[in-house]
């Protein structure tokens, strides 16, 4: 590791004497000549870019002799591109043509980080997605940003998948799309299985770290994903991309598009089907999803109306894979065997199915749920100065998960004893199906008022409202009881509103040195079903206030160079099953996050190769992620009888962050991202089950490492285009052992891994009906790795302590071959 960084350093040293000539421009509305302050300029296909300044101003020095294509984007403006042969210092006037905003940019937009908002964020574009896009979940198409850290239950990237960024879960990413919140109310968490082939449908996703910018929904515990669909093309299209893979995976789309209309309206659609066997045994998903959009685009007002749904029907592999499977061998599985006491049919799976293990050989043990979601934007522009987007949303989602239990306890579903003869029977094999059919809706809104070069505030904010209902059925019992058809063994709701209301400054003191505040006030309130303190089951209330500042600052050394820091306040409320297993005596309070950021960005002409541009793009930065009563897994039982989680008074992350890219003359590019964390709990109790005296056993650990928090995630990417319209990369990503739990114990890690995959793309274009064709090729994990990205662990004393781990293991070699038109 040392000679890496050793060597990525040499690679990224800025070796500016050999620097050329400098770019420079002003970027100006065409119509009144006046600057546009904040315009995005890139250099393309480089990874590099700077927003005007205060005068419209832009710069990029020191680059070699060449030729360059600028790409120069601003809200509320047509995108342009212009090409420029560089032979000598170069100024350019840019005058920028006005055009409607997209209904959902203005939300988007006040959700998003900038350059000058002080944080720490990363885009990816839409034609990043798209390369990386053969029909795996979300999460791993962003598996190269840093921090980043995936998994998927089935072993291949379809069906449920996880992403976890500097440690921190799903349930403390905030995610959006167009503005609206997609994190369940009640769990905090993000089903992507939910959403299939949804990134065919994305323009580009911003991954902001940490606690970021205000946004809608849920609060971010450690980072943000804002997603933002496709926006209008002005020509009509017709598209079909469809995948096959190993273990009979598929995927199918068609897209298409009217084109602008008059010049005015638009219409776009998706229809996706995705099927896969899973690597793990009887881990298949059938995913189904449509995307559908429609808009009008007047010169000052737009309307736009979004829906997308996904259908799933997936195999569960939740319990895992024990570890004499993914890591042991044959003695170490017969002792699993032996000191768990299994037999028959069970024992047999165990014996013959190797790492792709799937405890559930029930033939419909699946999950079945659809999620529609509709969307209506409009936009206003009233005047250059101010423009306003709100947002009318509605999500509808219905589904359950059928399970086969063997011995259930007939008093566990309220239901009597069955005598037959001379015999009481007390349990029973049955199935049952646990049901979730919710409604979420409301309203987003984003007022945004720039007067002056100097100045851009926003005001936004949503108010959203949760109604679910959480119920039970038996399905079938060997024995069943007093039990009625669909009779409902539990059946409660739930509802929650969530309202926010966030204020955004950005001010430029000079045309250097920019400063940021941000103020968000969060109210939450949630009614439940839950135990009081006398232990009766009745409908709760728990409401929330949250005060949540932000403020950075950022200093352009010159306007490829930045440095930036920000500090942010970040509060959640616990997840609904914080509420429901516990009393007000045992619940769980809120927990609040303190953020700081620090980082450098900046770009860097190195030399010339073989007469090429040369290229760097470099970003540095470094963080503190303190926290205020942190809720973990400790493994104590409260006064219900329930294992919650537990507020931990201190914990923290910290790290560091470097990523770069080479771009290496006008066919290759290197890109880099090393992350470095250190994170710990101060104080962490852990409480075992002792059989033998029916009690808990407490041990006490200090300073230990957060579960599933490697010290070092790194990928590198290096693709390069050997022959016209073909490009092919490697990508290789490395992950540190993780801990299981927080004891820091070596026997509960996930071990160390590292995965390469190659990628190929050939395009090749045609002037007649067929415009592309474009044939792709993954292999992922080149090198055959066997290896887990996530697990779980459990112990208890029966004599001595055992420690039970179990994994997800992930696909060992395997590929998707891709065939892409365009019509």
């Amino acid at each position: 590791m040392r000679k890496f960084l050793i060597a990525v350093a040499a690679i990224l040293l800025p070796l500016q004497l050999l620097a050329q000539y400098q770019l420079s421009g002003r970027v100006t509305d065409a119509a009144k000549g006046e600057p546009l302050v904040g315009a995005n300029v890139t250099l393309a296909r480089m990874g590099t870019g700077v927003s005007t300044g205060a005068d419209g101003a832009f710069s990029f020095q020191g680059l070699p002799a060449g030729t360059y294509t600028l790409q120069v984007r601003f809200l509320g403006y047509a995108p342009k591109t212009v090409a420029v042969r560089l032979r000598q210092d170069t100024d350019l006037s840019v005058p920028m043509q006005p055009q409607a905003l997209q209904a959902s940019e203005v939300v988007v937009q006040a959700t998003r980080a900038d350059t000058r908002t002080g944080t720490t964020f990363t885009n990816v574009s839409q034609e990043e997605i798209a390369a990386r896009n053969f029909g795996q979940d979300l999460p791993y198409l962003l598996e190269q940003v840093p921090s980043v850290v995936v998994n998927s239950d089935a072993g291949a990237g379809v069906g449920y998948t996880g992403i976890r960024i500097r440690g921190s879960d799903i349930t403390r990413i905030n995610v959006t799309v167009n503005g609206i919140p997609i994190n369940d109310s009640e769990s905090h968490g993000v089903f992507f299985v939910n959403m299939p082939d949804f990134a065919s449908s994305v323009q580009d996703i911003q991954v902001q770290r940490g606690v970021g910018t205000s946004t809608n929904g849920a609060g971010a515990f450690g980072a943000s994903l804002n997603i933002q669909t496709e926006q209008v093309r002005r020509e009509a299209y017709a598209e079909t991309d469809n995948t096959f893979g190993s273990y009979n995976t598929w995927r199918n789309n068609v897209r298409f598009g009217t084109g602008l209309l008059n010049g005015k309206f638009a219409f776009d659609g998706r229809l996706s089907r995705i099927a896969s066997d899973g690597y793990v045994d009887r881990a298949s998903s059938d995913l189904k999803s449509f995307y559908f959009s429609g808009g009008y685009y007047g010169d000052k007002t737009s309307v736009k109306f979004i829906t997308f749904s996904g259908k799933e029907q997936t195999y569960q592999a939740w319990y895992g894979t024990p570890e004499a499977l993914v890591y042991g061998n044959a003695a170490d599985l017969q002792a699993y065997i032996d000191r768990n006491y299994i037999e028959g049919a069970d024992r047999e799976n165990l014996l013959t199915s190797g790492r792709r293990y799937n405890f559930y050989t029930y033939d419909n043990e699946t999950d079945n749920y659809q999620q529609d979601h509709y969307q209506l934007h409009v936009s206003h522009d009233f005047m250059p100065e101010l423009s306003f987007s709100g947002a009318l949303h509605y999500t509808y989602g219905r589904g359950y998960y059928e399970q086969f239990r063997a011995d259930d306890d007939l008093a566990d579903y309220g239901l009597a004893n069955v005598v037959i003869g001379d015999e009481e029977v007390a349990t029973t094999d049955l199935i049952r199906r646990r049901w979730l059919d919710n409604d979420f809706y409301g309203a987003t809104y984003a007022l945004q008022y720039t007067p002056n070069s100097k100045l851009h505030a926003t005001l936004g904010g949503a108010w959203n409202r949760y109604a679910g209902s959480h119920f039970g059925e038996i399905i079938w019992a060997r024995f069943a009881s007093t039990s009625n058809i669909r009779d409902r063994y539990y059946d409660n709701d739930a509802k929650k509103t969530d309202f926010n209301v966030f204020a955004k400054v950005n001010y430029s003191l000079t045309e250097q040195l920019h400063v940021f505040g941000d103020l968000q006030l969060r109210t939450v309130n949630y009614d439940f079903l839950g135990f009081d303190n006398d232990g009766e089951n009745i409908t709760q209330n728990a409401s929330y206030t949250f005060r949540n500042p932000k403020v950075g600052i950022s200093y352009d050394l010159q306007p490829a160079h930045q440095l930036y820091a920000s500090y942010a306040v970040g509060n959640r409320e616990p997840v609904r099953d914080d509420f429901t297993e516990s009393t007000p005596s045992s619940r769980p309070k809120h927990e609040q996050l303190q953020n700081v950021e620090a980082g450098y960005r900046g770009q860097f002409a190195l030399a010339q190769l073989a007469g090429m541009p040369l290229l760097a793009n470099v970003e540095l930065n470094a963080y503190l992620m303190d926290y205020t009563n942190q809720l973990v897994l400790t493994g104590q039982i409260n006064d219900v009888g329930a294992y919650t989680r537990t507020n931990i008074p201190d914990s923290y992350r910290q790290g560091v962050e470097l990523a770069g890219a080479l771009k290496l003359g006008e066919n290759a590019t290197f890109s880099t991202n090393l992350a470095y964390s250190n994170s710990r709990i101060d104080l962490f109790n852990e409480f075992v089950d002792d059989y033998e005296n029916g009690d808990q056993v407490q041990n006490r650990y200090d300073k230990t490492r957060i579960a599933f928090s490697p010290d070092w995630v790194t990928t590198n990417q290096l693709e390069v285009q050997p022959l016209k319209g073909l490009r092919a990369a490697f990508l290789y990503k490395t992950v540190s052992k993780q801990y299981l739990d927080n004891t820091e114990n070596d026997s509960r890690i996930i071990p160390a891994y590292q995965v390469g995959d190659l990628r190929f793309r050939y395009t090749v274009g045609f002037k007649s009906l067929l415009k592309e064709l474009e044939l792709g090729l993954l292999i992922n994990n080149v090198f055959n790795e066997r290896y887990a990205a996530n697990g779980y662990t459990f112990s208890y004393i029966y004599g001595d302590q055992i420690t039970e781990n179990f994994y997800y293991p992930q696909a060992t070699r395997n590929y998707l071959l891709s065939v892409g038109l365009k019509f």
